[in-house]
This record gives structure tokens, C-alpha cells and sequence, in this order.
């Protein structure tokens, strides 16, 4: 007697139609399929510094591995790190913050999932810029929320425009997304925009988000964060964390600062996602805020001349023009006048230029005619990048 085996459905359930994706690991696993065939790529599609973890904070991990930092921690973060980034965003921000407002979480994304599901509802709205990090939408969706974005446009230097902004607001509004610097744009908010989009707020019982992964990338100018405007510090989310500043993109930590009741309820999910993060990276964590910045200024310097390097370039190649970024790693290339489309753009720019860069409708609708590049590769091979793409423009355009 044979016992058949049936291969069954797989039946998910209705809300994984909702969730999106971070198209940079979709291009990244393409770039390196290429590689493998023997193809040399340029990358600049995917986020992540290129640069080492600075020395300090690598032997901070490897003395707590040694004195048995490798145990279950409190879910809400180890005191020592939570009280380190109290005093730092106490600091910074210029706001009294206290151990309990913090929420330590692996990585970034973590705050923006567990703000939307302890918040959000069916039929509640989340205002979020768009082209933007493509987590809003997606966690925004796949809670039922309603996505509703607000436009963010060259000719304003890709700040938001917050006359918009206010008229889109609605009884309906539970939350808004705020990020500066800007994943893709490399935009900033300035001081005088927050405290109007604030004013638009009035005294509506909404959020706001406020994604600073990139504060300490910022190129001129001192950053400014909602959580600093007075009236609203209790309906602000900070998200910040150390990825990006710190070269730990790999370590996965970051953190969250917000009201303390709400805080309770993101460790609870963390308890059931999660249990805790690595204690070992939060003592690394501990001396990344308290040692030595240098390494930070660097990391700043060089990606300015990057950006200033690389938007030269692009300006001088046919069909591509680009403005100066303001702060983060990446700059977002208008290509309207090559005549083609974003996506198809980016494909073909990595199936024949061997550069890959990601189109800007992986960052929403309004990313459409323009292409996101990632400068966090050395001057050397942005320069090869910039010879390719010259190359591909003047035997296709």
C-alpha cells in the first residue's frame, strides 16, 4: 500500500497581499546573480555604509561577549543603554527624556511596525511622504490603515510642502510620518517647516513619527526634531538609531523615544516578537554614544564629497540632471529627459552599464522619473559608475 503525497495550497491569509517590500534587496540578489556569472557591478542600490564599525564599538562587543553578555535582557532594552540614550537624545533634542520613554529594538524597522500595530486601525490614516522608505506604506497597508501620501518635489528641494500637508489632514488622521534627512532624496526639514507642520497639528490628538536615522548625516546646518517643538513631545515618536551613524547596519539596534504608557505597550510587542535585542550589541551600543565621535565626522565628510562628486558627474552626463542632497547617502537623479521610465531605466542600466541603482517608484508614485543611487562606495568606483552610465547615455540616447 502507497500513501500519495498531495502537494496542498498554500493558503495565506488576505493581509500578506498588503505588505510590500524594500526593492534594494531585490536589486542587491540580482547585482551579485550577475556578479556570480562574472559580470562586474557597481553597487549603489543598497543603504548601507560602507565603512568598518568603528574599533571602539567593535571591542566594546567583543569585552561584553567575554564577561557574559549573552543572556535574555529586559524587552524594553538594558538600563545602561536606555539611560545612555535618555541623556543623548536629552541632549540633542533639548527635551527632558527619561529611561522609561525608551524602547530598544533590532534595527529601525521594528518602531515603525509596532507603532502601526498599536496604533493604527482599520480606516485610520497615516500621512506619509512620498517618494519615501517604502516600510510606511507597506506597514501602513498591512494594518488596515489608509496610506495617504504627501508629495515631495524637486522644485521645493524635496521638502514637504505643509500647506499640502494640513489639507490632507482629516478627522480620520491617527498619524504622520516625518523623516530628515530623507530616504531617497536626501531632503531636510527645516527648523521653520516642522514648527509649521506643528501648527497644522494644532491640538488635534495626532502623532507624528519622526524617522532621524539620518540626523547625524546631516551636511549643513543643525538637525531639529518635532520631539523639540513645545506641546509635543507626548505626540512624538523618535525613531533614530545606530545602522547608519555608526557603520552597525549589521548589528541590528536601534531605538525608539516616546510617551511612557506608549512605550509600555512596544515593549509588550517586543516581549511577543522579539523577547529582547542582543545584550552584547547594547553594551556596543553604550559606547557608541558615550566614545569617541570622530569616526561619525568622517563618515559625514566623506559621504558630503561623495554626494558633491557624484551629482557633478550626473550633471554632465545626457539625459540625467540631479540636485545637491542635503544630508543621508543617496542622491535621486531626475531622468525625465532620457524618455524613459524609472524601472525599466534601472534594469537596463544594470542588465548593460553594470551599475545598479534602484528606481524611484520603489519609494512610491511620486518616485516615478527618478532614480535612487546609493554613494556609500568609494570615490573610485563612483567615478567607474559615472564613466559607465556616460558610456550607456551616449550609445542609447
Amino acid at each position: 500500500m502507497s500513501t500519495q503525497c498531495v502537494q496542498h495550497e498554500l493558503l495565506l491569509a488576505r493581509r500578506m497581499s498588503r505588505l510590500g517590500t524594500e526593492t534594494a534587496f531585490e536589486v542587491m540578489n540580482r547585482a551579485r546573480g550577475l556578479e556570480r556569472q562574472g559580470r562586474s557591478i557597481i553597487h549603489l542600490e543598497i543603504g548601507e555604509p560602507d565603512f568598518d564599525t568603528p574599533p571602539n564599538i567593535v571591542e566594546a562587543a567583543v569585552i561584553a561577549l567575554r564577561n557574559g553578555w549573552t543572556h535574555y535582557g529586559p524587552s524594553a532594552g538594558l538600563p545602561e543603554l536606555r539611560q545612555t540614550i535618555a541623556d543623548y537624545v536629552s541632549r540633542t533634542r533639548e527635551v527632558e527624556v527619561s529611561p522609561d520613554e525608551v524602547v530598544v529594538v533590532p534595527g529601525g524597522k521594528p518602531i515603525i511596525f509596532f507603532t502601526m500595530l498599536a496604533l493604527i486601525e482599520k480606516g485610520d490614516e497615516v500621512i506619509y511622504p512620498n517618494p519615501g522608505f517604502p516600510i510606511y506604506e507597506s506597514m501602513i497597508e498591512y494594518v488596515g490603515g489608509s496610506a495617504v501620501p504627501v508629495p515631495l518635489r524637486e522644485e521645493r528641494d524635496f521638502r514637504v510642502d505643509v500647506s499640502e500637508l494640513a489639507s490632507l489632514i482629516t478627522d480620520r488622521t491617527k498619524l504622520i510620518i516625518l523623516n530628515s534627512p530623507q530616504n531617497p532624496t536626501g531632503g531636510v526639514l527645516p527648523r521653520a517647516d516642522i514648527e509649521e507642520v506643528a501648527r497644522a497639528i494644532g491640538d488635534r490628538n495626532i502623532l507624528v513619527l519622526s524617522d532621524e536615522i539620518y540626523s547625524r548625516l546631516q551636511f549643513e546646518g543643525k538637525p531639529f526634531s518635532m520631539l523639540s517643538v513645545p506641546g509635543m513631545q507626548d505626540r512624538t515618536i523618535l525613531l533614530d538609531g545606530f545602522s547608519k551613524t555608526y557603520a552597525m547596519t549589521g548589528w541590528r539596534i536601534g531605538y525608539g523615544v516616546m510617551r511612557a504608557d506608549l512605550a509600555t505597550q512596544i515593549t509588550r510587542l517586543m516581549t511577543n516578537s522579539n523577547s529582547c535585542t542582543a545584550s552584547f550589541t547594547q553594551m556596543a551600543a553604550v559606547e557608541a554614544l558615550r566614545g569617541d565621535q570622530s569616526e561619525v565626522e568622517h563618515m559625514r565628510a566623506a559621504f558630503q564629497r561623495r554626494c558633491e562628486v557624484f551629482v557633478a558627474g550626473l550633471n554632465r552626463i545626457q539625459g540625467f540632471s540631479c540636485r545637491m542632497p542635503k544630508g543621508a547617502f543617496y542622491v535621486f537623479a531626475n531622468i525625465a529627459d532620457t524618455g524613459w521610465q524609472s524601472k525599466p531605466l534601472a534594469n537596463v542600466l544594470l542588465e548593460q552599464a553594470g551599475v545598479a541603482a534602484l528606481s524611484g517608484t520603489a519609494f512610491g508614485h511620486f518616485g516615478e522619473g527618478y532614480l535612487r543611487f546609493s554613494v556609500a562606495n568609494s570615490l573610485e568606483n563612483l567615478q567607474i559608475a559615472l564613466d559607465r552610465l556616460e558610456h550607456w547615455a551616449n550609445e542609447n540616447l
